[in-house]
């Protein structure tokens, strides 16, 4: 979903992004700040979204990131964490970092993914059904499978994971601006409220974040 459309989603249910704030995303409310800043890697404004595939919100709020992401200015820079504690997201995070390593991650694959996922019901739980969902993406099955029994890919899972960690995330999916706050569409919105309203009410708190840290602020 574009974001206009995601929009005029917010016009049809009588909101604007920011309502619930009455006039600005609030501390505690909409973001919380981390206890501890997370060290920079880029002179960019880092921007993190924490995720897994199996997860129905993360599948909700994909489109309208990905648009958002689209529309990023320069100073910033975007990156996703696959993150999960069973075995099938270990997998997926092998899955996701492998396409990664042969540059096959697109937003089509990356999307495709999430589609067989949530709308064909494929539960890709072993090395053999994770190489054919790629393969019937497109990507190269002889180096997707070479890169994902690479040795390389656990160290970056586990990074993955303790990152996630570090910036407290106990639920997915979230985002993390500039290694100072932490927003999701679970804490912009409300509960009951329709998933396409929450998603893009988190990206509004982004984009307010992304001016405190462009400005300077801290809280």
């Amino acid at each position: 979903m574009r974001r206009r459309h995601a929009a005029a989603a917010l016009v049809a249910a009588g909101l604007t992004p920011l309502a619930q704030a009455q006039g600005g995303p609030v501390e505690g409310r909409q973001y919380v700040r981390l206890g501890r800043a997370l060290p920079a890697t880029t002179s960019e404004i880092d921007v993190v979204e924490f995720f897994f595939y199996t997860c129905p919100h993360c599948n909700a709020f994909d489109p309208a990131l990905e648009a958002w992401v689209h529309q990023l200015p320069g100073d910033v820079s975007f990156r996703r964490v696959p993150v999960g504690g069973m075995a099938v997201h270990k997998l997926h995070q092998r899955m996701f970092y492998a396409l990664e390593a042969i540059g096959a991650l697109t937003p089509q694959v990356h999307a495709g993914i999430f589609n067989a996922f949530h709308r064909a019901g494929l539960e890709a739980n072993d090395e053999a059904s994770v190489i054919a969902l790629v393969g019937k993406l497109g990507v190269d099955t002889t180096r997707f499978k070479a890169a994902l029994n690479d040795f390389s890919l656990q160290l970056k899972v586990g990074r993955g994971n303790a990152l996630a960690e570090a910036a407290g995330v106990d639920s997915v999916p979230s985002l993390v601006l500039a290694g100072r706050w932490r927003t999701s569409p679970a804490m912009a919105g409300t509960p009951g409220q329709d998933e396409v309203v929450q998603g893009q009410q988190a990206l509004a708190v982004a984009d307010f974040l992304l001016k405190q840290a462009r400005s300077g602020k801290t809280s």
